[in-house]
């Protein structure tokens, strides 16, 4: 993948390399009018002068950048990320290569944060989380050339490629397990409802609760805190035909739902049963222990960095559907007592 330089930006400016280059350094010799064009094509490619002298050397940064765009907070509370951040390192770590992680509050700002870094030269390639229904990040990734893997889907990442997992498979598995067990007054307590994934797993939830005959399937959408996982569960708990079964779309909130059941006197699994979605230490810690949706997030994490690594390297890169995930079945579910 070509980085922006100077001769690009003089052949769209129409100029010569070197009033690119008085434009760039402040010095005189462009006009007033000429130098904000110069400047203003130099941030819409992703070019810096800052690393100007790093770009002749065509030396590579070996690092790889990771945006997030999360409270902070969370990252210290979400096994999920810690688990996949443990994979890229697993796998970068063994080609000398080095993870940039910037925490930011919109996807506009994560535009600005890669056009920065790229221009920079301070990463080579990225990975995108997160993904959503015509993604603002995807065209700028693609003019800028920046090399890409994008974790969640499947979606509309044009020439990106992208690694998912069957969220849809597993939340049908998990509805038909409790099913199974005799509920059937269901709820799902989702993530950030404009996610993609959250948006696929909503559609395969409603799906499958309407093929079997669920009239109180509700999902109730949260952020994946703590926070958020207990207001939605006291909702659910409070209201009328309150379910026997509710699915959590991550370990932290499942946590937090099982507290508020405790805390207003219900029984898991007796008067509520419990599944959480991605599997972690947190879910054999809590008495008693989750029923989970397990998938090995470190290799998903390994995936996905060999993917940018190969997309690099200039070899083609194509989607991949990860590892499946598979129900694990522990003491926070089983069949509802009979007067509910």
């Amino acid at each position: 993948m070509k980085r922006p330089t100077i001769a690009d930006i003089a052949r769209r400016a129409g100029v010569s390399k070197g009033a690119v280059s008085y434009a760039l350094n402040g010095q005189p010799g462009v006009s007033e009018a000429t130098r904000k064009r110069i400047l203003s094509i130099a941030q819409e490619i992703g070019f810096s002068a800052n690393s100007a002298a790093r770009a002749l050397s065509g030396a590579r940064a070996q690092a790889i950048g990771l945006t997030l765009c999360r409270p902070a907070r969370i990252l210290g509370i979400e096994p999920w990320f810690m688990g996949l951040i443990s994979g890229f390192e697993a796998e970068l770590g063994a080609r000398s290569y080095a993870l940039t992680l910037q925490v930011v509050a919109t996807p506009e700002q994560e535009i600005e944060v890669y056009r920065r870094w790229w221009g920079e030269r301070r990463i080579d390639g990225v990975i995108v989380t997160d993904i959503r229904e015509g993604d603002v990040r995807i065209p700028v990734l693609q003019q800028l050339q920046l090399p890409a893997v994008v974790i969640g889907g499947p979606g509309d990442t044009g020439s990106i490629a992208q690694i998912w997992s069957d969220d849809a498979g597993a939340i049908t598995e998990a509805v038909r397990y409790l099913v199974a067990l005799g509920h059937h007054r269901i709820a799902r307590v989702s993530g950030n409802a404009d996610l993609l994934h959250t948006q696929n797993r909503t559609k395969a939830f409603e799906a499958v609760c309407a093929s079997l005959g669920l009239d109180h399937a509700l999902t109730i959408p949260a952020d994946y805190t703590g926070e958020e996982g207990s207001r939605a569960t006291r909702r659910l708990l409070i209201g009328g035909d309150r379910p026997t079964a509710i699915i959590y779309d991550n370990d932290v909130m499942a946590v937090a739902g099982l507290a508020v059941a405790q805390e207003m006197g219900l029984s898991v699994p007796g008067d509520l049963s419990i599944v959480a979605w991605d599997d972690s230490p947190l879910c054999s810690l809590v008495h008693p222990p989750l029923t989970a949706l397990s998938r090995d997030i470190s290799a998903y994490g390994a995936q996905a960095a060999r993917e940018l690594l190969a997309a690099i390297d200039g070899q083609k890169v194509g989607n991949v559907e990860a590892g499946r995930v598979h129900l694990t079945p522990r003491g926070s579910t089983a069949p509802p007592r009979q007067d509910l």
